[in-house]
């Protein structure tokens, strides 16, 4: 068997048998191991069996949630997830880039699509052990800490500060890059977003709402600065601890 990427084990959540078939054939044929569930029961039952390398996950399962199932992931394991559903407008983009989701991909697919991101996804994460910030980064910016190890945002004020995976992900990509002027098409690669039209505006929801956070009631906004039809920049100094 392959080694690397392909001798991967992947989980297939998704309730078309011929979906599952379809992929399963495929990525049987490329070296990798399979298991399948078609609920979401199934699917915690596979990976209390044993955590896959990465999870396929319909969105639209008969009578569930598949945000709700990717959330119960995502809380208990930082397996890479590759959503896959039918729905192809905005507000599943928005949350699944909350949820912090891999990759997106919308159907009808084509099946060497979703091999071609499966094998990216897993080249990624076989890249971060080696490129993952050290465990005692930590950055200042005028009062406000950001614990790279802990993934936590404190205040001025000593308190915590709540923020989603995504808000957290933008959130150090722009301190790690202070003054840098950063293109939103860059910000979604630094996101590992894919499938993104050139008209998408999940970045720009992204940006406001960690605003809102970092500095309310701002009406000219500057430790996040836009850069009219380019994208954004860090406007303030900071200093690594």
């Amino acid at each position: 068997m392959p080694q690397g990427v392909h001798a991967a084990y992947i989980l297939i959540v998704d309730d078309e048998e011929e979906v599952r078939a379809m992929l399963r054939s495929a990525l049987a044929l490329e070296g990798f191991r399979i298991s399948e569930a078609s609920d979401g029961a199934g699917m915690m039952a596979a990976i209390n069996a044993e955590v896959p390398q990465l999870i396929t996950l319909d969105l639209k399962l008969k009578g569930e949630d598949g945000l709700k199932l990717a959330r119960e992931v995502r809380a208990r394991s930082n397996v890479p997830i590759i959503m896959i559903t039918g729905k192809g407008d905005m507000i599943d983009r928005v949350v699944g880039l909350e949820l912090g989701a891999d990759d997106y991909i919308a159907k009808p697919f084509h099946v060497r699509e979703v091999l071609a991101r499966i094998r990216a996804v897993l080249r990624r994460y076989e890249r971060e052990p080696d490129e993952a910030e050290p465990p005692h980064d930590r950055y200042e910016f005028e009062g406000w800490i950001l614990d790279m190890a802990r993934r936590e945002l404190t205040a001025p004020s000593g308190e915590l500060c709540d923020l989603t995976t995504a808000e957290f992900e933008l959130l150090s990509i722009l301190v790690k890059r202070p003054g840098c002027v950063l293109p939103r098409d860059n910000i979604m690669d630094l996101l590992k977003g894919h499938d993104w039209s050139p008209l998408d505006r999940t970045i720009d929801g992204l940006v406001a709402r960690l605003r809102r956070k970092i500095e309310p009631g701002s009406e000219r906004p500057r430790v996040i600065k836009t850069v009219r039809s380019v994208g954004y920049a860090f406007g303030i100094d900071v200093r690594k601890l």
